[in-house]
């Protein structure tokens, strides 16, 4: 037999090519007469052009074109841009003439080389009227407040809980659903002066709300209440290859080379921002240098280059640098909440009250406070919670989904309060978060219409925390925690992270061919996951095949990939494993199928392993049934594909007809449930107390995901994701210029996201490797959960090394811990966004 796959190390065939520098991402392809491309960004926060003079730049030998608004199509409302975001009629198109933000692209040139077309952007002028603009998200709700936009300040959205529309009269056209819409909405000086010493206003929202459980006699049941504000921070997704594009144009089609977290549902996009049918785009990302969130779908600046190519008649190079990057590249919306909790004498919470406002952007509503709302909800199981949420626009860069949106800012207004409550109540940090940890079909988030609730397939939390404090060596650690040696103090602390982690309903696309070869199509981004090839050696064990006897193909649409998730929301793994269970299990059957009808018997009879199809005596092998399904054409050669695939696939599958055994089938199995993963982390910090500086000594991370699918590509995911919620920590943010609106912080030196000299001394980790029971393979994803883990396992780890009273916002810096541990409160503003 050949040998299992499933939960061993391999090395993918993507791994050469990137250490050896032969990988090509976007920026490295050329083309014959190739233009480039540079930006001409607004110098202002919020403005309106009113006269654009580009003579003198057109004049200029080698300038080639100049795009504005005017060459772009208009807003596509309704269009999906990433996790819980979708586009508006007041959506961003890429370039403008009323930037809401300093660094918004106002139009591009191109020109034979970098250097001209910087030096045509310089040559343009350009009038601007003023108008009003706000990077504080609090400053923007005072009496009185600046407008992000002209239209108000924040975003009114259809509750959660709404119930669709009613059906229609006959012969009466459907209710459109209501759509998010940006209207004015101030607070009170009333509501500031009732708010205590840096809490958040409890002022009005804009009814996005929902409650389940009597929150006000869980409070009263309550032996502990905690009322506490907690702000956190703006980060730049930072991916390590920019938001670049090359774009040409061939035939009518458009061939453009760029990043994505999906390389199938990017085309869509790309065709909805540039114009033109999706069958005209062909989509080259065979590399994408990370995305965490930023390329779902693809960007918004693909159009760029591709519409300046098609107006200069000429491929388009779009090289975007750090700094440009910073203002395009997407970032994570800080979130500013107050939670009251209330706590029974035994830890459990019997009433959660959370006020989350998400600080927006210029751009569509994002939806961090409501996955915030559900996280929490989840991870610590209240008996009775509300959550209020309310989205305020500002003048900075959009923000979009990054590596557990809302997931992350939810687990770091939480554990530290959990945290303060288990010190006051007495209670062990691990066990309380038993106490309250979710189990089996644990319920969550907003009731729908009936009042139920939405479940999970599994969660095995309370085996993680076991795991990780033998891992950690808890019960040593703890014992030494807030104790002082000479200047230093140590600190452990234990954290829960949890996000969503799959979905399901897509297609496998595989050939077996007449030389032998399983080719396995694959739509996925690979922006550095593994996903992209970890997923399909699922098919490859079901038909029993040596790894070596298989080929990937993916990162190419002209290829005819199958429909495929976007790699964002940790659904990968869970998804796409899905459907290679369903595409393999066809494709045994097919190749059993054909065995009976060229070797006589039933297909029963035949079993499919080592690269044959036996039984009764007889054999074939997968090389022959191959020849043999081209013969009998049809469904077995894949010019006839099932009835259930996505349309995309039909079409990829129909142009591979002929080739061999060509199989797809869409994933149609059951499942009872919403699939969540967890991460439970565990960390050891030393302080020193005279210098503020605090150094992460140790680190356990204890992953709930299900089967394991690649052990060491679990580790480096868990490990890249806590390492991501350390950043928040200790150091990544924004910084704004309160009365310019202007980026104080737009280079790595400045906004600090970590590098390996903050990573701690030691790293360890351990998975479940229990399987999820709603999925034929058991596995769920991994991409998000360890974000909240690294973050608030560190958090509260320096609280129990100098005391809960340090900090109320992130990062925590040395000076906060200084001045706090001088003054004996937070010491730091305790609202103001962007410092």
């Amino acid at each position: 037999m050949a040998d299992k796959l499933i939960g061993q190390n391999y090395t993918t065939p993507d791994i050469v090519a990137k250490v050896t520098g032969k990988a090509k991402y976007a920026e490295d392809f050329r083309a014959e007469g190739m233009l480039f491309a540079k930006l001409l960004l607004s110098p202002m926060p919020h403005a309106r052009v009113v006269r654009i003079d580009t003579s003198a730049a057109l004049a200029m030998p080698g300038v080639k074109a100049i795009l504005t608004v005017e060459d772009l199509p208009g807003a596509a409302a309704g269009a999906s841009l990433g996790e819980n975001i979708t586009a508006s009629i007041q959506t961003e198109r890429g370039l403008t003439m009323e930037p809401l933000y300093h660094g918004e692209p106002i139009l591009a040139v191109a020109a034979v080389d970098e250097l001209t077309a910087t030096e045509a952007i310089e040559r343009i002028q350009i009038e601007y009227e003023p108008l009003p603009f706000v990077v504080d998200p609090i400053a923007s709700l005072r009496p009185g407040g600046p407008n992000a936009r002209t239209q108000g300040n924040v975003w009114v959205r259809p509750p959660v809980t709404a119930a669709p529309p009613p059906a229609p009269a006959a012969g009466q056209p459907a209710t459109a659903p209501a759509r998010p819409e940006i209207k004015e909405l101030k607070w009170t000086a009333e509501d500031f002066a009732a708010a205590g010493d840096g809490q958040l206003p409890l002022g009005k929202h804009t009814g996005d709300e929902w409650t389940f459980g009597d929150v006000e006699a869980g409070f009263k049941d309550a032996a502990l209440v905690l009322d506490q504000t907690f702000v956190g921070q703006n980060t730049s997704h930072q991916a390590l290859e920019p938001r670049s594009a090359m774009a040409y144009w061939q035939n009518g089609k458009l061939y453009l080379h760029g990043g994505t977290q999906s390389t199938v549902q990017t085309v869509a996009s790309i065709a909805r921002w540039v114009g033109i049918p999706p069958e005209n785009v062909v989509l080259i990302s065979e590399y994408t240098g990370g995305g965490f969130g930023s390329r779902i779908p693809g960007n918004i600046a693909m159009a760029i280059p591709a519409l300046l190519s098609k107006k200069a008649n000429a491929p388009v190079m779009m090289r975007i640098t750090r700094e440009e990057d910073h203002y395009i590249g997407r970032a994570r919306p800080a979130l500013h909440a107050r939670a009251k909790v209330g706590f029974d004498k035994e830890g459990r919470i019997t009433a959660l009250d959370l006020f989350a406002l998400v600080e927006n952007g210029p751009y569509d509503a994002v939806g961090d406070a409501r996955a915030a709302a559900d996280v929490i909800s989840l991870a610590y199981q209240p008996k009775a919670m509300r959550a209020r949420m309310l989205n305020v626009l500002t003048n900075t860069p959009p923000r979009g989904p990054q590596r557990a949106p809302g997931g992350m800012q939810g687990m770091a207004i939480m554990e530290p309060i959990i945290s303060q409550a288990a010190r006051k109540l007495g209670i062990d940090q691990v066990a309380i978060r038993k106490i309250n940890a979710p189990e089996g079909k644990a319920k969550f988030g907003a009731p729908a219409a009936r009042g139920q609730q939405l479940y999970v397939t599994s969660a095995f939390v309370k085996e993680a925390l076991d795991k990780g404090a033998e891992l950690f060596n808890w019960e040593e650690k703890k014992a030494r925690s807030g104790q002082r040696i000479g200047s230093k103090m140590r600190g452990s602390g234990v954290a829960v992270s949890t996000f969503s982690a799959g979905s399901i309903g897509f297609d496998g696309l595989l050939i077996i061919r007449p030389d032998g070869k399983v080719q396995l199509q694959s739509g996925i981004g690979n922006l550095g996951t593994h996903a992209v090839i970890d997923v399909h050696r699922v098919a490859a064990e079901i038909l029993g095949v040596a790894w070596e006897q298989c080929e990937v193909v993916w990162g190419n649409t002209s290829k005819n990939l199958p429909w495929t998730c976007a790699s964002g929301g940790s659904q990968t793994a869970h998804a796409m494993t899905r459907a290679a269970h369903a595409v393999g299990t066809q494709a045994k059957k097919m190749l059993r199928d054909i065995a009976a009808r060229t070797l006589g018997g039933t297909p029963e009879s035949y079993q499919v392993a080592d690269g044959l199809v036996f039984g009764r005596g007889r054999r074939m092998t997968l090389a022959q049934a191959a020849q043999k399904a081209i013969e009998l054409g049809g469904k077995y050669d894949g010019h006839e594909p099932p009835e259930d695939v996505n349309n995309y696939t039909k079409a990829s599958m129909k142009a591979l007809a002929g080739q061999g055994l060509v199989v797809a089938a869409r994933d149609t199995y059951p499942r009872d449930g919403q699939s969540r993963s967890y991460v439970v982390g565990f960390a050891e910090v030393e302080v020193d107390v005279e210098t503020g500086h605090f150094a992460i000594l140790d680190f356990a991370a204890v992953a709930d995901v299900g089967t394991v699918i690649n052990p060491r590509s679990l580790q480096g995911q868990t490990f890249g994701g806590a390492m991501l919620g350390i950043g928040h920590a200790i150091g990544q943010k924004w910084v704004y210029d309160q009365h310019y609106g202007v980026p104080l912080a737009k280079r790595f030196h400045y906004n600090k996201p970590p590098s390996i000299l903050d990573a701690p001394a030691n790293f360890r980790f351990a998975a479940v490797n229990l399987p999820d029971p709603e999925t034929p393979v058991g596995a769920r994803g991994i991409g998000e959960p360890p974000v909240g883990a690294g973050c608030t396992a560190v958090l509260n780890a320096i609280a129990a090394a100098v005391g809960d009273d340090v900090f109320r916002r992130m990062p925590v810096t040395a000076d906060m811990i200084l001045m706090a541990l001088e003054h004996g409160r937070p010491m730091q503003e305790p609202l103001t966004a962007n410092i």
